[in-house]
């Protein structure tokens, strides 16, 4: 997981972000004035536009979410509202049991925010519950149904929002996978209604996720992501770096995501079975003649009238979207096999040395560490 490396994340102006009475009465946000009494979200179904996360709450958050495996976990977030931004200052993650599939919250995690709260407010840690996050192990950041209705429970207590967090896709790509969503009021139909969430309609999402990432597409929308880094944070990113950055390097993507990768296969597998159908799936004694007869005839538009030509519109769309999903993981694959040779080639020699005793005893990280000195 890496955040970008600018200076533009961190400044004095965000070192003020962590400081909850950091605003001075000229400048309060809608949470700390007048403002926040008449509800504009109310009004404004898309008044929210962004969630700025600290690095500390995207740690924990991104670390709770791989200690679950394939089980979704849960948890809540603390900041507070500056006009129409969301500003995540930490997280902490409540005892629910999850599934591969959903995760709810029951009384015993009710209990224990009540208790971690009013343990924050005795240690002066005025920062409000300002959403709650949850991972979808392996199948992107989108709102399901199940968690459309618990979005909207949580927004009637005031402005909250929601975060998906997909541990396997954020480290087969080494980059955070996150998205942040609010839902719309019951009576609203918003424009242009179609798939939303990171990515929208052409996001790759599993063959047993398909109905429900589409059945509710139309009931929230995605807020920008952005993240902030104070001095400290960069100061201790930075030593945090320099320790570890020879695990980085001698690390395998296609040891390290295989499991996710194989998932990965075995589903877009699933897709062409059901694309091309149970009888030209299981044409194998022709030699693929059916199924080659199928695919041309998409490629080649086919023939008939209108609601042949919609049809085969409709069919070439899925084709291209599993042939697109086919060249990520074909894409991620090659890189990962890429890198291994680009390292193989540079350090090939440190280890013919190492089994040589040519490093006079020194682990095969330190050689790594002076070389890259």
């Amino acid at each position: 997981m890496e955040l970008p490396l600018t200076d533009k994340l961190t400044s004095h102006h965000l070192d003020a972000l962590y400081s909850y009475t950091h605003f001075t009465p000229s400048n309060q946000p809608p949470s700390h004035s007048g403002d926040h009494a008449s509800k504009p979200w109310v009004l404004d179904p898309h008044y929210f536009k962004t969630v700025r996360i600290s690095p500390v709450a995207l740690l924990k958050m991104v670390m709770h979410a791989r200690s679950g495996g394939s089980l979704e976990v849960m948890g809540m977030m603390q900041g507070f509202v500056d006009r129409s931004t969301f500003v995540v200052t930490d997280a902490f993650r409540l005892p629910v049991e999850g599934t591969e599939t959903r995760v709810n919250a029951q009384g015993e995690a009710d209990e224990y925010l009540v208790q971690y709260l009013s343990g924050c407010r005795e240690e002066s840690r005025q920062e409000n519950v300002v959403g709650w996050y949850h991972s979808h192990p392996g199948y992107g950041c989108w709102l399901s149904g199940i968690d459309v209705e618990t979005q909207k429970l949580q927004q009637l207590q005031g402005p909250m929002v929601a975060i998906v967090v997909d541990p396997d896709r954020t480290v087969a790509g080494g980059k955070v996978d996150i998205g942040a969503f609010r839902t719309y009021p019951e009576n609203y139909s918003p424009p242009g209604v179609g798939a939303t969430g990171t990515g929208g309609g052409d996001k790759s999402v599993p063959l047993g996720k398909m109905e429900d990432f589409g059945a509710h597409a139309s009931k929230y929308y995605a807020l920008e992501v952005e993240h902030f880094k104070s001095t400290l944070d960069n100061k201790l990113l930075d030593a945090l770096w320099n320790k570890y950055w020879v695990g980085t390097l001698a690390g395998n993507p296609l040891l390290t995501n295989r499991d996710f990768a194989s998932s990965q296969m075995r589903d877009l597998g699933g897709k062409v079975r059901e694309f091309v159908g149970p009888g030209v799936a299981g044409d194998r004694l022709s030699g693929g003649s059916a199924r080659r007869a199928a695919l041309s005839g998409l490629v080649s538009g086919g023939g008939g009238g209108s609601s042949s030509s919609s049809g085969h519109k409709g069919k070439s769309q899925e084709l291209e979207k599993i042939a697109r999903d086919v060249g990520q993981v074909a894409v991620k694959e090659r890189a990962g096999l890429m890198a291994a040779e680009v390292k193989e080639s540079i350090f090939g020699g440190l280890r013919e040395r190492a089994k040589m005793g040519g490093c006079g005893g020194v682990s095969m990280s330190e050689v790594v560490r002076k070389e890259g000195r």
